[in-house]
């Protein structure tokens, strides 16, 4: 066994007392009846992420959190991150516009980690392509009219690869109602704040044991921005159709989204968030934001033997964006594409006694460009470190092949054991289209062909130890090939060749079950992360950085009296480094806080549910703690705490009224907090905001 396999191996083992005495005070059963008068709720939802196939969430070896189509419905949030927080372990921090950076299961990242270190999927199938993934890639999901969204924190599993390394998103489209409907839905607020979204569905009938539906969505977005000169438009469109026989099943998607953003930087100076002259105005006025987004799946389905079935699911996407880097020195303006397409194909076996197999192989191609061109002088020194010209031009043509096999074993009436095994091959083709060698602090460097291979292995173990209360481990290993941007964006005094595969080894255990009518699922994790890529403060690339990550992760809800509920998402966790780094501009040191990574994160909803259920209220506190706004863990931000306040009231079957009111103590908040170029800088949240909206109903 290697030296760090026996010191991952050690650190986790410390961790287990922890997650013992977690387990055991979790693990009270219910008396039978009231575990057989709490049916419906969470333990019974069905989840799709883990196999593709509806898995009661009781049942599922991990853990996972799900936002559901009515919940979705209920928060309609302006961006997604306002519903993602909502779950344990989820920090997104919302910039301008559209533009965000994740978290899951880790600090807030940036750059090439932020773009690369999560998956976001629909219906189960990449938005983009690995390895050119997008910081921002929230803002190409259609969160409006929704399925739901299920998040995976840590490792994603055997059945996806590169990017499922802290976590996955799978955001879900929602299926033709049995019965036609349609519905519209517009809304308000302040600073022209507008959205309106809508949909409607048909199934047909064709004999007497086939059935074809039809979905069509819209969501329209207007918003001038609280900030001066800022704002966003977007328009985002989805059809699915759906097709179900005794032995066949299909659901196609095609998806478009497009963003057009006036966007406002950071302001900048001691708690500047907090200073009246400062935090609303915008000292770039010249940036912006262009993007659009392409995508359409077919998952096929087909059984070809009684306990076999064939699935294929073959894809096709395109997608651009245009931006000015208004973040960096000189302010160049940044263009990138792509198109790719392939194929995920599965055989899943169902054995006797409860066992399963999934067999499967993962194909993609996908031709992409970037360009990088500063118009004009850098302004304010240092125009030798970025000077005006073409500092990029590349396109890269990249392959991926995965095969991974995924089992299930029963290994007694309640236990259940689950193995996996992933291989990727990951091959990028590159060609420089600039001249080659070094321009100020850049690195334009010869065409090449890099190559990656990786294996991530994963086991758990799930054991139902009553009707309410269930307990699992995982271990598990996530990878992700380096981003293109990673391998070819380089700067002066790096090597071609120096970025690896980063891989992070995770240990989860964890319960989930009811007591009195509360359900809950509380986990412990711990990770080591190898390889991790990062800029540093000198604006240079790390290639080989090592991080620690522990925590747990509580999440519960429960009916009250008189119609009030309560649910909540808490979060402790330590994201530090794992080595030193020294440069003239900061000092890292094995042990400190990595920057942005807040060690509590809350959410706690009270809702009241009147008139007989056509009417519900939800008061709502939203907790971000205090964390280190550099590596040098020299500057903190102090955090906050958030309020609002939700109510939906259907008037009749057909007419629902709602709104919102964010921020109801008008506090003055930092939605990011950073610390660069010597100083503090910030996005301020917005001010208090009162929202109102009608849905009608077809």
């Amino acid at each position: 066994m290697s030296i760090r396999a026996t010191t991952f191996l050690s650190r986790a083992a410390a961790a287990l007392p922890l997650a013992a005495l977690a387990l055991a005070m979790t693990a009270l059963p219910a008396p039978a009846e009231e575990a057989e008068e709490e049916q419906g709720l969470l333990t019974d939802e069905l989840v799709v992420t883990t196999t593709g196939f509806g898995t009661p969430r009781t049942t599922h070896t991990g853990n996972i959190a799900k936002i559901g189509e009515f919940e979705m419905e209920f928060i309609r949030p302006a961006q997604p991150a306002e519903a993602l927080n909502r779950l344990p372990g989820v920090g997104i921090q919302q910039g301008s516009g559209a533009e965000h950076l994740t978290a899951i299961r880790s600090p807030v990242l940036t750059g090439g980690a932020g773009a690369g270190s999560f998956l976001y999927l629909e219906d189960g199938v990449p938005m983009r392509a690995a390895g050119f993934a997008n910081v921002n890639a929230l803002m190409e999901a259609m969160d409006e009219i929704s399925g739901g969204i299920e998040v995976v924190r840590g490792p994603g599993g055997a059945r996806y690869g590169s990017n499922a390394e802290h976590g996955l998103i799978n955001f879900l489209s929602r299926p033709p109602a049995p019965e036609s409907d349609a519905e519209i839905t517009f809304w308000g607020g302040p600073h022209d704040f507008f959205k309106s979204t809508g949909t409607a569905s048909a199934t047909l009938a064709d004999g007497d044991t086939a059935k074809h539906g039809f979905r069509g969505s819209f969501a329209a977005l207007h918003d001038g921005g609280f900030r001066a000169d800022s704002g966003l438009e977007q328009q985002k469109a989805r059809f699915r159709y759906d097709y179900t026989a005794p032995d066949t099943r299909i659901a196609a998607t095609l998806t478009a989204v497009n963003t057009n953003q006036e966007t406002a930087g950071f302001v900048v100076g001691p708690d500047a968030y907090k200073n009246p002259a400062l935090y609303k105005t915008n000292p770039n006025p010249e940036a912006y934001r262009d993007a659009w987004a392409v995508r359409g799946a077919v998952r096929m389905e087909r059984d070809i033997g009684e306990n076999l079935t064939l699935v294929l699911t073959p894809y096709a996407r395109t997608n651009a964006m245009d931006f000015l880097m208004h973040f960096v020195i000189g302010q160049p303006v940044e263009q990138n594409a792509h198109w790719s397409g392939g194929l995920l194909s599965s055989l899943v076996a169902s054995l006797d006694g409860g066992h399963r197999l999934i067999f499967g192989l993962d194909s993609e191609y996908t031709d992409g460009w970037l360009s990088e061109v500063q118009y004009s002088p850098t302004a304010g020194g240092a125009p030798n470190q970025s000077p005006q010209g073409v500092h990029y031009d590349y396109t890269v043509k990249a392959l991926v092949l995965a095969p991974y096999v995924h089992s299930e074993w029963k290994l007694a009436p309640k236990t259940l054991f689950t193995a996996g095994l992933r291989f990727e091959y990951t091959r990028y083709d590159y060609q420089n289209d600039a001249p080659v060698g070094v321009f100020g602090r850049f690195l334009r460097i010869p065409d090449r062909v890099d190559e990656f291979a990786d294996f991530t292995p994963k086991v758990g173990l799930l054991h139902e130890f009553s009707e309410s209360f269930t307990a699992y481990a995982n271990l598990a290993r996530g990878t992700r090939a380096p981003q293109t941007t990673d391998l070819y964006r380089l700067q002066r005094l790096q090597v071609p060749g120096e970025a690896k595969s980063e891989e992070l080894d995770s240990l989860e255990v964890g319960a989930r079950g009811r007591i009195a009518g509360i359900f809950y699922e509380t986990n412990l994790f711990y990770m080591q992360k190898r390889n991790y890529y990062f800029r540093d403060a000198n604006g240079f690339n790390v290639t080989d950085g090592r991080t620690d990550h522990a925590g747990i992760e509580v999440e519960f809800s429960a009916p009250l009296a008189f119609g009030f509920d309560i649910a909540a998402a808490g979060t402790y966790a330590r994201h530090t480094y794992a080595f030193t780094n020294i440069t003239p501009s900061e000092v890292i040191l094995d042990g400190n806080d990595v920057d942005t990574a807040p060690r509590t994160l809350g959410n706690l909803r009270l809702g009241y549910n009147f008139h007989e259920g056509a009417g519900r209220a939800e008061f709502e506190w939203v907790h971000m703690g205090s964390y280190w706004m550099d590596a040098g863990n020299t500057q903190k931000y102090d955090g906050h705490d958030i309020f609002n306040l939700r109510l939906d009231y259907d008037v009749t079957e057909n007419v629902a009224l709602f709104g919102k009111l964010t921020n109801i103590f008008n506090s003055r908040y930092a939605d990011r907090a950073d610390f660069a170029f010597g100083g503090e800088r910030y996005f301020p949240g917005e001010d208090r905001g009162l929202y109102l909206g009608a849905t009608l109903r077809y």
